[in-house]
């Protein structure tokens, strides 16, 4: 028998919604077997929903302490398309919205939350219960900077795909 929750609708089916808040569009998918979910991560991930907005801005403040760090995911997706030979520097440098003399803080601050997987079936601590797709310019360039978290809202993997 399926499972229906008051939010999502019949699980087992693919879910997706567009969401608006500030001036960012985000997508947002469900994609869960109803035999294998429990209600209670279904309410996790409904919760999620909700509160995408201070999510997005933990995980920005996230990426912002790994600055420091030279090989982390974060520095590498910033010197890929803050390189002044990219491609597609010049749309790279019309996105960021920001110029407060930190580049890579502007450019941080200026990306695009993109995607948003759930994924309700990964409901332990430190398993991926969501993933959080990031862009510079996203129609015009194909790197991303995607962070998983777990139902706590802690970082379990942050990964440049590029």
């Amino acid at each position: 028998m399926a499972t229906e929750h008051d939010y999502f609708g019949i699980v087992g089916d693919y879910w997706s919604e567009v969401i608006e808040y500030a001036d960012q569009r985000v997508e947002v998918v469900l994609d869960a077997d109803d035999e294998t979910v429990t209600m209670a991560s279904l309410d996790a991930a409904a919760g999620l929903v909700g509160e995408l907005e201070l999510v997005d801005d933990e995980l920005r403040s996230a990426f912002v302490t790994q600055l420091d760090s030279g090989g982390s995911p974060v520095v590498r997706f910033l010197d890929t398309l803050l390189d002044p030979g990219l491609e597609q520097a010049e749309e790279v440098e019309a996105a960021i919205g920001r110029d407060s003399g930190d580049r890579q803080l502007d450019a941080l601050r200026s990306m695009s939350l993109v995607r948003v997987d759930l994924r309700p079936e990964a409901d332990g601590q430190g398993e991926p219960f969501a993933e959080f797709e990031y862009a510079l310019a996203p129609e015009e360039t194909d790197e991303r900077l995607v962070a998983s978290i777990d139902t706590g809202r802690e970082i379990v993997d942050v990964r440049f795909d590029g």
